[in-house]
């Protein structure tokens, strides 16, 4: 008599769909998922500070359908006239100086002083799989909760290092939306501080100590863009370094010519972990913004930033309408193929397909 079969590979009778989900619910939330966004109460709803309603008009803005584009136009444009009453702080350094951390702990100092603060946080996404983490929720845990916080990690995507492409228009929601301080964190790989650094009012540059990072720091010029430099992680055994560190910056710093702004950098040393010198940062931010309004150097960087932005609006769609031109998708594979058979330049190339045009 042959044996019962007992293997653990045998295949038992599953739990029907109905016993782990309810299905009419699920068609209920795709159902209203796939109504038709009111823009007008998206709009109301943002001007009453709702959260929901602006994380809902930002994903608008950062969609590539064209019906998207035309709703997010209309919510930017109403929201415009509510915008420029905050506090724009762009947040750079080198990966691992402990920017998340940093971030979390001024923010939650700014809430405790009554601000609502805004993290526009920028993920790296990759070049080959175009995929991003958006992890900083994760490690902003203490601040995702607080009430009077609002964090939006968005994937940097092919723009110029890293910063996403439509966190300009991200920031006058927020500003509509009633925050008093946007923040805005780079991706810290060294090529898009000169983007944010057009986007923001204040430029902190957050460093270390004994990681060979002093002369590095000057050697790229980002010192020149920086209203501030932070020496973060100094506690502990790296609080000397931290002390020795903010000295060389601050002759490294007189090196440089007098800033439009009149303003002379400030070099702090702080530690994100512990909550130490955090203060000091903010007090040096707000001095900045009493002296840069009382010279009219606030409003004048205000200004210069919407001519820029508007310079690279139209260089980003003008670059959109080329590359989904139907007759330049066509004409860019026959290019390509002539490349690599060594029939063409690049050069030449370019110039016949600009011709189409």
């Amino acid at each position: 008599m042959a044996k019962k079969n007992k293997s653990a590979l045998k295949e038992k009778k599953g739990v029907s769909v109905s016993e782990i989900t309810n299905i009419s619910s699920i068609k209920s939330i795709q159902d209203r998922r796939k109504a038709e966004i009111d823009t007008d109460t998206l709009i109301a709803k943002i001007l009453d500070n709702d959260i929901t309603a602006l994380s809902r008009a930002i994903t608008l803005i950062e969609s590539k359908n064209s019906q998207h584009l035309e709703k997010a136009n209309t919510i930017i444009k109403e929201c415009l006239p509510h915008s420029n009453n905050s506090i724009r702080i762009g947040i750079t350094g080198v990966p691992g100086v402990g920017k998340s951390t940093f971030i979390e702990t001024f923010g939650s100092h700014l809430t405790q002083l009554g601000k609502r603060v805004a993290v526009l946080a920028i993920d790296p996404s990759s070049t080959i799989t175009k995929g991003s983490i958006l992890g900083d929720k994760t490690r902003m845990d203490a601040l995702v909760k607080d009430k009077n916080a609002f964090i939006r990690p968005s994937a940097s995507g092919e723009s110029l290092g890293g910063v996403a492409r439509k966190t300009r228009e991200s920031i006058i929601l927020c500003e509509a939306a009633g925050f008093d301080v946007i923040i805005i964190e780079t991706v810290g790989v060294g090529q898009s501080e000169t983007t944010v650094h057009s986007m923001v009012d204040f430029f902190l540059l957050l460093k270390l100590s004994g990681a060979g990072d002093e002369l590095q720091g000057i050697k790229r010029g980002i010192i020149e863009m920086a209203d501030s430099i932070a020496i973060n992680k100094a506690d502990g055994d790296n609080l000397k370094k931290a002390k020795i560190a903010k000295v060389e910056f601050n002759r490294a710093l007189h090196l440089y010519p007098e800033k439009s702004s009149k303003w002379q950098p400030k070099v702090t040393i702080c530690s994100a972990l512990h909550n130490e010198g955090i203060d000091e940062i903010w007090d040096i931010i707000l001095n900045y913004v009493e002296i840069t309004k009382k010279n009219k150097y606030f409003n004048q960087k205000r200004n210069e930033q919407n001519k820029f932005w508007l310079i690279q609006t139209i260089e980003n769609q003008l670059k959109s309408e080329f590359f989904n031109s139907p007759k330049i998708k066509k004409e860019l594979i026959k290019q390509l193929k002539l490349i690599e058979t060594n029939k063409t330049t690049p050069f030449t190339a370019a110039d016949y397909l600009l011709s189409l045009t």
